[in-house]
């Protein structure tokens, strides 16, 4: 029986992996799928506190490893399928062949990208095409953006990304935007945004060194397509939270997210804490990540505690 089980080792997990290592409670964290999590994906992170260099996003997660490792936090390379929560109130995880128990569980698997299922499109990642314009719109100062999409996390991107591209194209693959009235207005009335209508990206197109130099468009009336030259593309489709395999033990959103009690990282079910990606669909950045994996270690140290 373990005092702490993780699940997920991104920013989150990491962090929660740290502050319970370091509270004597010996945590297990179960890898996941992708080891590291979105931050893996990334080229160089220069939005992080402590590097004031940047720092590539894989060196970023190899070093919370070693500092979880380091005060004794280990690790299972294993995917979760099932949890469920026994008469005695514990966790039974059930990963693989493998089966674990726990006292106390955090929920830190995040959420992935939703993406256009393009040939090349997971090579592509961190090398001209992303999901995040907070992260990466600074690395595309004054060439040609895309952003795909047409409700406000689009439109969101697509402004923010003004602050940097020469131009942004906003594609949609309908002849309105779908956000809001408000948000629809101001991006309509920027200046930098092209907005192009009853499209879709049919193909990534890329120079000799594997980097993102255009996108093949698909007008979705009459059938013709043309190339746009960018140097990057974001996609803005959505997220699909990692969130399906606790069944009915935690409430979710329409969109699958985990719902936390107010102000807090506890879910409906005591000893069941959520950080991070999984249960944040506002912010999603490394940094409130790990603040939310700080806070899950803290609550669950109060409940080992209180239920000693």
């Amino acid at each position: 029986m373990e005092n702490v089980i993780i699940i997920g080792t991104g920013c989150a997990g990491y962090t929660a992996a740290i502050y319970t290592a370091r509270a004597s409670l010996n945590p297990l964290m179960l890898s996941g799928t992708q080891p590291g999590g979105q931050l893996t994906t990334t080229t160089e992170v220069e939005n992080f506190p402590g590097h004031p260099e940047g720092i590539m996003g894989p060196d970023l997660m190899l070093k919370m490893q070693a500092q979880a490792e380091r005060f004794g936090a280990r690790i299972a390379w294993a995917s979760v399928d099932a949890v469920e929560r026994c008469d005695d109130g514990n966790f039974r995880i059930k990963a693989g062949a493998e089966t674990y128990a726990t006292t106390t569980l955090i929920v830190a698997t995040g959420a992935a990208p939703r993406h256009l299922g393009l040939p090349n499109e997971q090579a592509l990642i961190g090398h001209g095409l992303t999901s995040c314009a907070t992260c990466d719109g600074a690395f595309y100062r004054n060439v040609p953006v895309c952003v795909i999409g047409g409700g406000d996390s689009a439109c969101e991107e697509a402004g923010f990304l003004t602050r940097f591209a020469s131009q942004v194209y906003l594609i949609h693959r309908r002849d309105t935007l779908r956000a809001s009235k408000i948000m629809a207005g101001r991006t309509l009335a920027n200046p930098k945004i092209v907005p192009v209508w009853n499209s879709t990206v049919s193909a990534y197109l890329t120079d000799d060194q594997g980097e993102m130099r255009a996108v093949k468009l698909k007008n979705l009336v009459d059938g013709g397509e043309r190339e746009v030259a960018v140097s990057c593309v974001f996609v803005a489709i959505g997220h699909v939270p990692n969130s399906s395999f606790l069944g009915g033990l935690v409430d979710k959103d329409v969109n699958g997210y985990i719902l936390q009690q107010p102000g807090r990282t506890a879910t409906k079910t005591p000893g069941l804490f959520a950080a991070g990606d999984v249960a944040d669909h506002f912010y999603r950045q490394a940094i409130t990540a790990a603040g939310q994996g700080c806070a899950a270690a803290l609550e669950a140290e109060r409940y080992l505690s209180e239920h000693a």
